[in-house]
Formats: C-alpha cells, sequence, structure tokens
C-alpha cells in the first residue's frame, strides 16, 4: 500500500479570481482508472493496485459524495479528504 502523501492544488480565474476547480492528491502513483463520483463535479483516480490517489473537483460537489469515496481510507487520508477541499467546492 502506498504512503499517503497529502496535497492540493488549485486553478483560479485570473481576471474574477473565482475558484474554478482543485485536485487532492492522496498517494503517489499515476492513475491507472478514473471513476466519475458525481457528474460533471467529482472524479476519483484510482492506481492499478485500486488504491485512490487523488480526486478532482470541477465544480461543487455534495459533501455524502466525499464522505462515501474517505470511508475506507485510513483515518488520516479520511481527515484530509473532508478537510482539505475548499468550502466553495463542498455542498454540504
Amino acid at each position: 500500500m502506498a504512503k499517503p502523501s497529502f496535497s492540493i492544488d488549485v486553478s483560479v480565474d485570473e481576471t474574477s479570481g473565482r475558484l474554478m476547480a482543485c485536485y487532492i492528491s492522496l498517494r503517489e502513483g499515476q492513475a491507472a482508472e478514473t471513476r466519475e463520483l458525481q457528474p460533471g463535479r467529482a472524479y476519483a483516480d484510482y492506481d492499478d493496485e485500486g488504491q485512490l490517489i487523488g480526486i478532482e473537483l470541477l465544480g461543487p460537489c455534495s459533501l455524502t459524495v466525499l464522505d462515501r469515496i474517505a470511508e475506507k481510507e485510513p483515518e488520516p487520508v479520511k481527515r484530509f479528504v473532508l478537510g482539505a477541499p475548499p468550502r466553495e467546492l463542498v455542498l454540504t
């Protein structure tokens, strides 16, 4: 199992300053599969061993989507998934 490696990258519209998207990196690795979590808004990348390596948010998504994706992850990963996304991209 790959060791957690946390970071977050955001994309901002340079004119308006509006947050456009973010990528939450959870582990080092290359994506072998991308699964749509919420149509057009949230995607999860998995490596060739089926481990979650990152989440991309392209628009506001439901907190329950993040809860579902994090539920089977180790506690440090779960905390980062639920705490890292900018508020503009999470609907409660």
